[in-house]
């Protein structure tokens, strides 16, 4: 299918995919502004989830090139890490043309809002400091589940995955939240990847709408390394409560 976009709406997914950027590589839920834009456009849901990823894509590329710039991102354990995050990713990706959406909402939802409870009431326990010791992945299976379901439901609809990647990284690897946000960003880039050969080889993908939230991605990413290295770890905190709350309202009303 084609799609005729005005300068304006151009303009508008430049922008939104900028703010996307940013949310995404501090945070999370970035696409709960970019694939709503898309369906205005007059895109299918399906289509504007896939054509979606080339922003993610990209901004992935420019947000793991910043962290590693700023040698911010811990490689030791970066394949097992990627094992199940991958594998989830595929069978994600896969299983969107069979399972509804409606199975994954819920789980999603309940997900935001623990973390949302957690951040308030016990922040150490999904954000721990920088000095705290890390757990290793072949003795945590908690962390196999968390980033297998992570790496589905990011291969199935993206929207909200960065939270779950960051409670499997920070809650139960016990990364402090620069790193795990570093690592977060090079797990969205490797299942993010899977997804994208299944959705080319689908033809789900309009590319023109697709590059316009890339390239204003590849910025917002690119500015939010330099946020999360230089902000206060405080801020970082409730600048993810936020946006986890926001993911919340999104997720209920989408």
């Amino acid at each position: 299918m084609a799609v005729d976009i005005s300068l304006g709406f151009s303009l508008l997914l430049l922008f939104l995919g900028f703010i996307a950027g940013i949310i995404n590589t501090l945070a999370g839920g970035g696409s709960n502004l970019t694939i709503p834009a898309l369906i205005i456009l007059g895109l299918p849901a399906e289509v504007a989830n896939a054509t979606n990823r080339v922003g993610v894509l990209m901004q992935s590329v420019s947000g793991v090139a910043g962290f590693r710039h700023h040698n911010k991102l811990d490689t030791s354990q970066l394949i097992p890490i990627l094992i199940p995050t991958v594998i989830g990713g595929l069978l994600g990706a896969t299983a969107v043309t069979w399972i509804p959406a409606s199975f994954i909402k819920p789980a999603l939802l309940g997900t935001m809002l623990l973390m949302a409870f957690i951040i308030l009431v016990k922040p150490q326990t999904v954000m721990p400091d920088a000095d705290t010791e890390v757990k290793k992945v072949v003795n945590t299976p908690a962390s196999w589940l968390g980033l297998g379901i992570a790496g589905f439901y990011g291969g199935f609809v993206q929207a909200g995955v960065g939270f779950v990647l960051l409670a499997a990284l920070c809650g139960t690897l016990r990364y402090d939240l620069v790193r795990g946000n570093a690592l977060k960003v090079v797990c969205a880039l490797a299942f993010t990847s899977v997804s994208m050969v299944v959705f080319i080889a689908d033809d789900l993908i309009l590319w023109v709408p697709g590059l316009l939230l890339a390239l204003g991605s590849i910025a917002g990413a690119w500015i939010a390394v330099k946020m999360a290295i230089k902000a206060n770890p405080s801020t970082l905190k409730w600048f993810l409560f936020l946006m986890t709350l926001v993911g919340c309202v999104s997720a209920y009303f989408s």
